[in-house]
């Protein structure tokens, strides 16, 4: 059954609910906007150097008078709001789902494995710390509403470029131009207070893109390109051609260029156990799958809704539950939703969300959880369904809870298996099992080692992992030092980019590891790197995936797009995926 696009069973319900909730909306701004008056980021604090003395102190009292007022006016209205909204989450389903209808529904599928037997499936996530402004600014980061519509453009600024790639055949030299540094057009480099001057590339007719040409010295090197969505027709290709994910077969392809061996990366080449990896200033082009947390605010939701929706069609938005839970009871109270966002270029056939039921203090005010989701690829070349299946969750966060996390894993571990089970179908093909998400510890810090043991982690692949405690040496860290997070040398993509890739710059903004309670830390070990807190994971299980499928990691990604606009750093991670189809038949006989 299609998922519905409301969170309510009918039309008279959504709209008590809307009735409710407008009359709570203009008190809660106010609050909102009373706590977010006396807390400024450091940013707003260096922008009032250079004003008179004065001026601060007057707005913050006039405006904590008025503000005041109008809270107190509108509190009698959010309480009859209030009386009116809650009751009715007790038949809110935990999520909403908006589906952009697409000009052609070969848009939304992926022919690689039909043609070619062959995938390749992008991944990312990001923690934006989009909570209402007042909380926000506890972490350095204001404006939620602007930000979310700027981190909205960015997204789309990243995933729609070409994919530009350009090979190196001089003998003296091996290796590629990043496609993040001088060969794209960038817009204005973007810090906080700056980023509306980022310019949002026409999205509108992205599949329809041709390939670009760029322009290089005069070497022994070619460029290929490649679409936002790919539209390149496989038959003038040889068999064992890669397909980038989204290609259509409605339009044929454009001769005159020649197939590509597999992209090198601009900071780590292919090594045995490791895969390529880079820091790049843009998110890596044409993701199919985009994991977000902390997306609290519902209209920063929204926004980042409307920003992403031409790029990807189905979205899950406002993931969560509101109000007592469970309902009817008094025993938690959740003022905010999970926080979960979800936007896919792949149709959501299936979507279930779990809430952790074992937080406490202020995490508990937050319905963090898992949110599973079944996707439609497309067919193989038998024509039997291919399928994903994509998992989200944030979990418990304060330090030196580990106990907690581990429970909270375990939650996971349990309803990544009951969604499967419940919706895998034997006519089909599964392709990938991906878990990602702001997990809340790294693999680095002594106070972090229950969780670096879990059994999670022999289940799923983390392609950054070394082992328990003990991280690959290429690695970084993706917590950023909030004080500094405005700071000259990481205000904009390009300078975080060069910040991320030098050590000694990279120890003043990455967070550090967490010693264990009472001890000390020797860290970095000698001879090893130093790297930090990488909290933000994209996981991939291969033992779950069908049996004729294969998986590879093309490419690992540090993303600094969003200096400026969040406190972490995103990840990006894309996985070739070939399908064995003489297995499939022998399976099909059996």
């Amino acid at each position: 059954m299609a998922l519905q696009a409301s969170p309510f069973p009918n039309g008279f319900v959504a709209c008590l609910h809307d009735v409710g909730w407008a009359l709570i909306l203009p008190c809660f701004w106010f609050l909102d906007r009373l706590i977010a008056l006396f807390k400024s980021t450091t940013l707003e604090k260096s922008q009032r150097v250079e004003q008179e003395c004065y001026l601060h102190p007057l707005k913050v009292f006039f405006g904590f008078i008025l503000l005041f007022i109008l809270f107190l006016a509108t509190a009698p209205f959010a309480f009859l709001g209030f009386l009116l909204w809650a009751p009715l989450q007790a038949c809110r389903r935990p999520f909403c789902y908006h589906r952009e209808i697409p000009s052609s529904p070969e848009r939304e599928i992926h022919r690689g494995f039909e043609l070619v037997g062959k995938a390749s499936f992008g991944f990312a996530t990001a923690n934006l710390c989009l909570l209402p402004d007042g909380i926000a600014r506890f972490n350095n980061l204001g404006h939620t509403q602007h930000r979310a519509a700027t981190i909205g453009q960015h997204i789309v600024h990243g995933v729609c470029r070409p994919h530009i790639r350009i090979f190196v055949d001089s003998p003296s030299s091996c290796g590629t131009l990043s496609p993040s540094n001088s060969i794209l057009p960038a817009g204005n480099s973007s810090t906080y207070g700056a980023t509306d001057r980022q310019t949002q590339p026409p999205v509108g007719n992205h599949p329809d893109s041709t390939e670009g040409h760029v322009s290089i010295p005069k070497t022994n090197s070619h460029v290929v390109c490649d679409p936002c969505d790919d539209t390149k027709e496989p038959s003038t290709e040889p068999p064992s051609t890669l397909f980038n994910s989204n290609q259509n077969s409605n339009q044929q392809g454009e001769t005159g260029h020649r197939s590509a061996p597999r992209a090198l990366l601009s900071q780590g080449l292919r090594q045995q156990d490791n895969p390529p990896w880079e820091v790049s200033s843009l998110f890596p082009a044409n993701v199919d799958i985009l994991c977000l947390e902390e997306v609290f605010d519902k209209r920063a939701a929204k926004k980042l809704t409307k920003a992403l929706k031409p790029v990807f069609g189905h979205i899950l938005y406002d993931v969560g539950v509101y109000a007592c839970q469970p309902p009817c009871s008094c025993s938690s109270f959740k003022f905010f939703n999970s926080g979960l966002f979800v936007a896919s270029r792949f149709p959501v056939l299936e979507a279930q969300y779990h809430w952790f039921p074992n937080a406490s203090g202020e995490d508990a005010l937050a319905a963090k959880g898992l949110l599973s989701a079944k996707v439609l690829i497309g067919k193989n070349r038998r024509q039997k369904k291919v399928v994903g299946f994509f998992n989200c969750t944030h979990l418990y966060a304060p330090e030196g809870e580990g106990e907690i996390r581990c429970e909270q894993l375990n939650m996971v571990t349990k309803w990544i298996g009951d969604f499967q089970a419940a919706n895998r179908l034997p006519d089909e093909d599964v392709a990938f099992d991906v878990l990602c998400g702001d997990f809340n510890f790294d693999n680095c810090s002594p106070d972090d080692t229950l969780e670096q043991s879990h059994c999670l982690f022999e289940e799923y692949r983390d392609p950054c992992r070394a082992g328990p405690g003990k991280e690959k040496p290429w690695v970084i860290g993706t917590l950023l030092e909030q004080p500094t997070l405005y700071e000259d040398d990481i205000n904009t993509p390009e300078k975080l980019q060069r910040t991320l890739e030098r050590e000694e710059l990279r120890k003043q903004y990455i967070s550090p590891p967490v010693p264990a309670k009472g001890l000390k830390m020797d860290y970095p070990e000698a001879d090893q790197p130093w790297i930090g807190r990488r909290i933000d994971y994209i996981l991939y299980r291969e033992s779950s995936i069908s049996k004729n499928c294969r998986t590879e990691i093309e490419e690992v990604t540090f993303v600094t797009q969003l200096a400026g606009l969040t406190d972490h750093i995103p990840v990006g991670l894309r996985l070739n995926v070939t399908m064995d189809s003489d297995s499939a038949e022998e399976q099909g006989l059996k």
